[in-house]
């Protein structure tokens, strides 16, 4: 194949963007910094969240990983999120006491979507939503995970959704100003601007987008962002651009399979110190502070 027509590795440009931005230092009136996150009528102690993740190794590769990642998340009380799993391992997960929200794919079979809206409120989720950006296949036809079919959703169908559940309502897989504006219109109560791993080759790196998605929502919701979320610096730089919370997803499944909830824990913890760092390095006291004045492209211009 001619070298110009391989499409480029979306993980590798999302990385390198991370690495063009750059941080400025503050250190006068500077404090120990309070990165305590209020979301959903709940408290927590750090904006870096579980991703939503599915189909986890537990410890050794024994056990449920999921149900020990939520484990982990309850022991640093910070969000934890749920991807594709059974009725039956989410109400294991709430089991753990971990705050958790649960992501349902598009499924073709609005009873399957409905059933599991119905079983995660029952379970006591903080939250609800759908992974938009699994609607596909990679050959542009509806997706078929695990057997199950998948079926692409409309603005009328979310709308829908948003009123058929008493939780907030999310929507996975934004990353565009346009769709935003349609989660807006919707009433969704939260979005997660991601490109799901690199599911589309080239695509634009989130936190490229995510100032401009950022205007869009205005403060109306929470923005959370994953995809190539590595370290604290990581983090500091999507909440400056924009985000509430970010999710932290393959850096946490070794350390799961090494030491299971444990693993979890120490995961977020380390990129929570590194936040706290960069908080304290730049005078920012609480989260509310951290804002794009504090960034520069590499070539020596501000955001």
């Amino acid at each position: 194949m001619d070298e110009r027509r391989k499409a480029k590795d979306t993980n590798l440009i999302t990385e390198q963007y991370f690495d063009q931005i750059l941080i400025e230092m503050r250190h006068i009136d500077g404090d120990v910094p309070d990165l305590t996150l209020n979301l959903y009528g709940e408290t927590f102690s750090t904006p870096v969240m579980m991703a939503a993740l599915s189909h986890l190794k537990g410890e050794n590769n024994e056990g449920d990983g999921m149900v020990q990642m939520a484990e982990g998340a309850k022991l640093c009380n910070t969000v934890n999120w749920a991807g594709m799993g059974s009725i039956e391992q989410f109400d294991a997960i709430c089991a753990t006491g971990a705050k958790s929200i649960k992501i349902i794919k598009p499924y073709a079979d609005e009873n399957e979507v409905l059933s599991r809206l119905e079983a995660a409120e029952a379970a006591g989720a903080i939250a609800v939503g759908m992974d938009l950006d699994h609607s596909f296949s990679g050959k542009g036809t509806p997706d078929v995970v695990l057997g199950l079919p998948m079926l692409p959703r409309t603005f009328h169908d979310i709308e829908n959704y948003v009123k058929r559940t008493k939780l907030p309502f999310i929507i996975k897989g934004v990353l565009s100003p346009v769709d935003a504006q349609k989660c807006v219109d919707a009433g969704v109560q939260g979005i997660v601007v991601s490109h799901h791993h690199g599911i589309l080759p080239s695509v634009v790196p989130p936190l490229m987008v995510l100032p401009a998605i950022a205007d869009v929502v205005a403060h109306r919701f929470p923005i959370f962002v994953d995809c190539g979320i590595a370290n604290g610096t990581d983090a500091f730089k999507a909440l400056a651009l924009g985000a509430t919370a970010v999710s932290v997803g393959r850096p946490v499944m070794q350390p799961i399979i090494e030491k299971g909830a444990l693993g979890a824990k120490e995961t977020i913890e380390a990129v929570t110190t590194e936040l706290r760092s960069a908080m304290a390095r730049t005078a920012c006291k609480t989260l509310s502070d951290i804002n794009k004045s504090f960034l520069w492209h590499d070539d020596g211009t501000k955001f």
